[in-house]
């Protein structure tokens, strides 16, 4: 869809198209309720587009609405998925980090001046349960009140479900900043902000980043193994206090780096008390990937206590509901009985998954008679069919998953995400399914976990395999 100049969207008066990225245009816009510039962040929905922009909107809308402070715009309002979807935010003044690396590398005191606002910035979003996950300059904006952190498509928030890392294991950030952890699919852990606040101070203080712009996840991993080149080596003006502190912020092992952002920010303020340090010679590969890789609870975002009492039933419920023919008498079905072991358990949480069939063969059908993408319409049936469960957002998680074998799909996602419980709807007996064999057979038969599977002859049965 495109968008004009003095159009008008719920409200809002698009004034001037700003810079934008392959992800969604950005519009400076005007709403006569609000006393302030707007930006409004359309995403790029048109059909083929990649599964991956819908999900970044929806991240980002459940992230930025639930933060606040200084350091990030402020949340306005966003557009129903079904109309016309968009984020409306606080339109920042200030300068873009982008632009002023751009004449780097910077004076020693310049970099730290930069580093302590970034450091600040990152310590106040952690202290609220988010990792950004993708730090770089273009997501920064100095200004008058301090570094202001922007797009938070790929972030990750503690109390809510990880879309990006429920759906996909392949790494997701910027190559040239995102840490060792995230390249092994790792996403929990706020320290990873913290390599990435290395990468930018190393780019600051030499005009290099410190591993290039690998193209390749394997040219992502070699992080792993090789350090960069001391920034000194690259610009002798480099002293040895930043040195040992960008040096920190880019260790492999999470035990080494700076343990929160508060203290890269201390040590950027008062150089004269940085311990100086010579590199440690690195442990061998196994014990680095190990390390980077160990897997941390959610919670320990805010160093909350990880013991809970554990309570009977599954934690992670898996509804597998077929929407191709709408909200028909057996989705409506498996919702009944959704809703009955979401209410046993009040600690639960519900994945919802529906699968949009593709041709093995032959050209896919990507849109609807309408011209609109047919995943959206998917991802909009499934939020109409989950909304009478009345779940809060940090309990539910919405899954459009696009592939041949709906079996397969279904049970590749209760695998990769450690599902303890799937509920899936059967159809009636016939010919075809008893020569090929149904959906719901397939799943009971090789799911690793327990499996309910709802008749409309109201017979459950609940299977162990």
């Amino acid at each position: 869809m495109h968008f004009r100049q003095g159009q008008v969207i719920d409200g809002f008066t698009l004034e001037e198209q700003m810079p934008s990225g392959g992800m969604a245009s950005l519009w400076r816009a005007r709403h006569p309720d609000l006393d302030v510039t707007a930006v409004l962040k359309i995403p790029f929905l048109d059909p083929g587009q990649d599964v991956s922009v819908v999900i970044g909107y929806e991240v980002e809308e459940l992230v930025l609405k639930r933060l606040s402070g200084p350091h990030v715009p402020r949340y306005i309002r966003s557009g129903d998925l079904a109309e016309t979807p968009y984020i409306a935010m606080e339109f920042v003044e200030g300068e873009s980090l982008a632009k002023l690396a751009r004449n780097a590398p910077l004076s020693p005191d310049e970099v730290a001046l930069i580093g302590a606002k970034v450091a600040v910035a990152l310590a106040s979003l952690h202290a609220q349960e988010v990792a950004h996950l993708d730090l770089k300059p273009e997501n920064v904006i100095l200004a008058e009140r301090g570094a202001v952190l922007l797009d938070f498509g790929l972030s990750r928030h503690a109390g809510l479900p990880d879309l990006l890392g429920e759906e996909s294991r392949v790494p997701m950030g910027s190559a040239a900043y995102i840490a060792p952890e995230q390249v092994l699919g790792d996403r929990s852990d706020p320290a990873s902000d913290i390599f990435a606040l290395g990468g930018i101070l190393y780019l600051l203080a030499t005009g290099e980043l410190p591993f290039d712009f690998p193209s390749t996840t394997a040219g992502m991993k070699r992080r792993l193994y090789h350090a960069p080149k001391p920034p000194s080596a690259i610009n002798p003006k480099v002293p040895a206090w930043l040195e040992t502190i960008i040096r920190k912020c880019l260790e492999v092992d999470r035990g080494r780096r700076y343990a929160d952002a508060a203290r890269v920010a201390f040590d950027l303020r008062h150089p004269d008390q940085v311990v100086i340090t010579k590199p440690q010679p690195r442990r061998s590969s196994w014990d680095r990937i190990v390390s980077a890789f160990q897997k941390r609870d959610d919670r320990q975002l805010t160093g909350a206590p990880t013991s809970r009492r554990r309570e009977a039933g599954p934690a992670l419920i898996l509804a597998a509901v077929d929407l191709a023919g709408g909200t028909d008498p057996l989705a409506q079905a498996v919702r009944a009985e959704t809703a009955r072991l979401v209410a046993a358990r009040p600690d639960s949480r519900l994945a919802c998954l529906t699968v949009l069939k593709t041709e093995l063969i032959g050209e896919d059908s990507r849109a609807d008679d309408a011209g609109r993408s047919a995943y959206i319409r998917r991802l909009v049936m499934l939020k109409d069919w989950a909304h009478p469960l009345g779940l809060p957002e940090e309990r539910v998680s919405y899954h459009v998953v696009e592939a041949v074998s709906a079996a397969d799909a279904i049970i590749r996602y209760a695998e990769h995400n450690q599902i303890g419980h799937i509920v899936i709807g059967a159809r009636g007996a016939s010919a075809v399914r008893r020569h090929l064999g149904s959906v719901s057979s397939k799943v009971v038969a090789q799911a690793g976990c327990s499996v309910t599977v709802v008749r409309l002859a109201m017979l459950e049965e609940a299977v162990e395999p």
